[in-house]
């Protein structure tokens, strides 16, 4: 068995007034932070630094970062964003009803205390967003579990550059899970198993053993582990790592996690519905900045073309693997600010008046609120989360195990 070795940290230095010098917890903070500002202010903005930043401890470290650097990874144009979505964006859209199914159910992805109504614009817009994007989109396809990535940037970068990044990150990383089937979902899931043999054989043979499969990491995957995770601080760490990594890279997150539970794992007893049990309701305490680390240290040791033999999957089928090098080379060479600038003021009238259209947006949201809190059964179509033939009878099973338990073990399972 290999072992993830642990990776030392970094501690700052401060050198005091007679010249002493003491370890200083917050020395690595400001650099780092000085470090993000200068590559901000560089024209054209140095792209390589801000994905180093991400990628490393502690992240971007605040949402005012975030709000700069997320669209600089993902090469946004900020000085032209989309303009608010219209009240007709609802209209005649074959997956509104189930958005705003999944958007009502979405109370536990906002922050605790949050003002009902403030909590009622914001699940608006959400879905708004999510529904101007497909609009735009005709070739992608809706599936639950996007309206948790969507929440996450609405949180944090309001909704114009929400939809914005949105749309990008349907086209690039999240694109093989917007297919009309899950085939290519599956492909990607079937990278785990290839992982964890590479670093734990008797890790690896005790799961093929109970046949647990990889349907644990499901919900995982697709959201970037938003829909997992309790805590919002936690997710948005991971957001900055995968917005600024290969697509592949929340299941190289996954393979950590499983590895770092390992003990708890071997002691459970070999059968399916335990394993997978015991799996699929992750741990709120986890070490993330370690698991991260080793995520990156397990991309570079074992890339997705060294297992993509094992995985069923070439790159090629795979439109977020085939087309991610372009977009990352994309984002290097993204026009200076000072030129986009440039760019918008040309357009700054039709920008205005395109304004003026969308004023009473907030007025109209304010008379829909009454509409949130329509009764539905929580369970209906809890079994699209992954319950198609695609990923095979062991799902069905699975499935119907925990139907046996009872609705809470069912919503454990996701």
């Amino acid at each position: 068995m290999k072992r993830l070795k642990r990776k030392k940290q970094n501690v700052g230095v401060a050198v005091s007034s007679n010249g002493s010098v003491t370890r200083d917890p917050d020395c690595g903070r400001k650099q780092k932070l000085a470090e993000i500002h200068q590559a901000l202010i560089s024209d054209p903005v140095d792209i390589e630094t801000l994905r180093r930043a991400a990628i490393t401890k502690g992240g971007l470290l605040t949402d005012e970062l975030r709000r700069k650097v997320w669209p600089k990874l993902l090469n946004i144009n900020v000085y032209n964003l989309p303009h608010k979505p219209g009240r007709d964006v609802r209209e005649n859209h074959k997956d509104y009803n189930q958005v705003v199914l999944d958007v009502r159910r979405s109370m536990k992805r906002f922050p605790k205390g949050m003002p009902t109504t403030e909590r009622a614009v914001l699940q608006e817009q959400l879905i708004d967003i999510i529904l101007e994007v497909l609009k735009h989109n005709p070739q992608l396809h809706y599936y639950q579990g996007y309206h948790d990535v969507a929440v996450s940037l609405l949180l944090v970068v309001g909704e114009r550059m929400a939809i914005a990044m949105l749309h990008t990150l349907s086209n690039y990383h999240l694109r093989d899970f917007m297919d009309p089937t899950m085939d290519s979902t599956k492909h990607i899931l079937n990278y785990l198993m290839p992982i964890l043999e590479q670093v734990d054989t008797e890790l690896h043979d005790f799961m093929t053993r109970a046949e647990v499969g990889t349907i644990f990491a499901l919900s995982w995957l697709i959201t970037w582990f938003g829909h997992v995770l309790s805590d919002f601080k936690h997710t948005l760490r991971l957001y900055d790592f995968f917005l600024a990594s290969h697509p592949l890279m929340p299941i190289y997150l996954a393979a950590t996690i499983v590895l770092h539970r390992e003990k708890e794992v071997k002691q459970t007893e070999c059968d399916m519905a335990m394993v997978h049990h015991l799996l699929s309701r992750i741990p709120q305490d986890l070490p993330y900045e370690l698991l991260i680390s080793q995520a990156q240290d397990l991309f570079n040791q074992y890339p997705p073309t060294l297992l993509a033999k094992r995985a069923a999957l070439q790159s090629h089928k795979s439109l977020s693997i085939s087309t991610f090098q372009a977009f990352q080379l994309s984002t290097l060479h993204q026009r200076p600010d000072s030129v986009l600038q440039r760019l918008t003021k040309t357009q700054g009238t039709t920008t205005s008046r395109h304004a003026s259209q969308h004023s009473g947006l907030e007025a109209a949201l304010s008379q829909d609120r009454v509409q949130l809190w329509a009764k539905g059964n929580r369970m209906v179509k809890m079994a699209v989360w992954g319950l198609s033939a695609t990923l095979g009878a062991a799902v069905f099973a699975v499935a119907q195990t925990a139907m046996e338990w009872g609705p809470e073990m069912l919503l454990q399972l996701f």
